[in-house]
C-alpha cells in the first residue's frame, strides 16, 4: 500500500484505502479490521496522503518523510502517544519526530492526528520503501520531464466565413416606384 492510494475523509474518522472510482466520488475502504466498504460524494473533502505537508519554521515537509522520521525514531526507542495522551506529551513527541516543527501553526490536534495516522499505518506501511521514493523520485522527475516533452500540436487558424450578401427587401419597390417611366411620345 502506498501513500497515493490513502485518503483522509473530512467529518469520518481514520483512514481509508481508494479501492475504486465512480462518476461522483470515490468508492473507499477503511484501514481497520472490519474493511468497511463505502461511497464518498462530490461534497466531502477527501484528501490524499501523499499531498499533505507539516509546516516548519523555514518550510514544509512532506507527510511522508515526518512518517519515515518517525519510524525511524520509534526503532530508536521513541514512544507514540495514543489519543489519551496530554497536550504536553505531544508536543514532545512532536519535537521528537519533527524539530523544527512550527509551533504557532502545528496545533495539537494536528499532532494527535499525525500520532493516529502513523499508529494506524505502521502495519500496512513500507517505511524502507517510503524512505527510498525520495532517493528515486527525484533522480525518475528529471527522466519523466525529459521524456513527457512531446512537440507542440500544430494548430490551424479558423477562417472566419465571408459574410453573405443580403438583399434590402423592404426598400426595393419604393425605389421601383420612384424612377421615372419613359413615356412613347416624344
Amino acid at each position: 500500500m502506498e501513500l497515493k492510494d490513502i485518503v483522509s475523509v473530512a467529518g469520518v474518522p481514520g483512514l481509508h484505502k481508494i479501492v475504486g472510482q465512480r462518476p461522483s466520488g470515490l468508492i473507499l475502504e477503511t484501514i481497520d479490521a472490519l474493511q468497511r466498504r463505502f461511497p464518498t460524494s462530490l461534497t466531502q473533502k477527501v484528501s490524499i496522503l501523499e499531498d499533505i505537508a507539516m509546516f516548519t519554521t523555514t518550510d514544509e515537509v512532506k507527510l511522508k518523510d515526518v512518517l519515515v522520521n518517525i519510524n525511524e525514531k520509534e526503532k530508536g526507542g521513541l514512544t507514540v502517544p495514543d489519543k489519551k495522551a496530554s497536550n504536553d506529551e505531544l508536543k514532545t513527541f512532536m519535537e521528537a519526530a519533527l524539530p523544527d516543527y512550527d509551533k504557532e501553526r502545528v496545533y495539537v490536534s494536528d499532532i494527535k492526528k499525525l500520532a493516529a495516522w502513523y499508529l494506524l499505518l505502521k502495519d500496512h506501511l513500507d517505511f524502507e520503501a517510503l524512505k527510498n521514493s525520495d532517493d528515486s523520485s527525484e533522480e525518475n522527475a528529471d527522466d519523466t520531464q525529459k521524456a513527457d516533452v512531446k512537440p507542440a500540436k500544430e494548430v490551424k487558424p479558423k477562417v472566419a466565413k465571408k459574410p453573405s450578401a443580403k438583399v434590402n427587401t423592404k426598400n426595393v419597390g419604393a425605389k421601383q416606384n420612384a424612377m421615372p417611366r419613359k413615356t412613347g411620345g416624344g
